[in-house]
């Protein structure tokens, strides 16, 4: 929604105001077309030879995503503190073992289906059963695990960047395409020197659209969303952060009010529920 607010009062600025200076905003219409389908179409086939097919996806899903709201609330870090709370306080009570059940089949654990938001996503479920996994077989110490952890996180960052990477490409490339378009503008009044100075005019306006699109397109357009989408990416790992905070603490002895605790000490303060509503939420569950 804000993508499209942003995008609508940087269109009514720009245009408005020239039409407002008395533009002739009919030479930008007839030219529009044409220049959007060259910058448009240099942009689309540069994008796609430059990236694999894994990332022109994520690419693709990552954009779908800039139009959403973003999923990680403080509802959903509440309900996942708590469903950590939950395992660890199991583990605590009955022994690592009364969990193995748990992690090797989380589909059918009460526990995960007893928090159907965090649950349900795949990712986060394969994270925290993962290292509960090397809890239970007790192979690998704290140290151990939290190298893996960090360096699953990295991967996973590394991932997710790469649409952003790829849009911030774009966002390069779209003003050199628009000089493109209009030095082929150029071209083309160039060729017709012996028409009355008034056409020349409107084709050489119409030439330097393209320049104008090509920065527009490039600053007003990709570039937000590439920045968009790197909060939404930095908001992901936070969520593993929290997930490798909480399972940390509590290999090293905390108890599990404690562990979620510090967990929730590593979220954005504009989602971190305080400590009461967090513990409101864990009774109540």
């Amino acid at each position: 929604m804000f993508v499209i607010v942003g995008w609508l009062i940087c269109l009514g600025c720009v245009f408005g105001v020239f039409i407002a200076h008395g533009g002739n905003i009919s030479v930008v219409l007839h030219a529009l077309p044409f220049e959007l389908i060259t910058i448009g179409g240099a942009t689309i086939g540069a994008f796609v030879a430059n990236n694999q097919m894994k990332v022109i996806k994520k690419t693709m899903a990552g954009l779908g995503a800039c139009f959403k709201g973003s999923k990680y609330t403080k509802d959903r870090y509440m309900e996942l503190l708590a469903l950590m709370f939950d395992i660890l306080q199991k583990a605590r009570k009955e022994g690592l073992m009364a969990i193995e059940k748990d992690v090797e089949e989380p589909e059918q654990s009460e526990i995960f289906k007893k928090y159907a938001t965090v649950g349900s996503d795949h990712h986060v479920v394969e994270f925290i059963t993962d290292y509960l996994r090397m809890m239970v077989s007790g192979n690998l110490n704290a140290h151990e695990i939290e190298s893996l952890m960090d360096s699953e996180i990295e991967t996973h960052h590394h991932e997710e960047h790469a649409a952003v990477a790829a849009i911030q490409r774009i966002a390069g490339g779209l003003p050199a395409f628009g000089i493109v378009a209009a030095v082929l503008g150029v071209v083309n009044t160039m060729g017709s020197v012996g028409q009355p100075p008034a056409v020349l005019g409107g084709m050489i306006g119409s030439a330097l659209v393209g320049t104008f699109l090509g920065i527009l397109l490039a600053y007003a357009f990709a570039e937000p969303l590439a920045g968009l989408l790197e909060q939404k990416v930095e908001e992901g790992s936070k969520e593993f952060q929290c997930i490798k905070t909480t399972l940390l603490a509590s290999m090293q002895g905390y108890n599990p009010s404690t562990a979620i605790e510090f967990g929730r000490k590593v979220l954005y303060s504009t989602e971190r529920p305080s400590f009461s509503e967090l513990e409101a939420h864990v009774k109540k569950k």
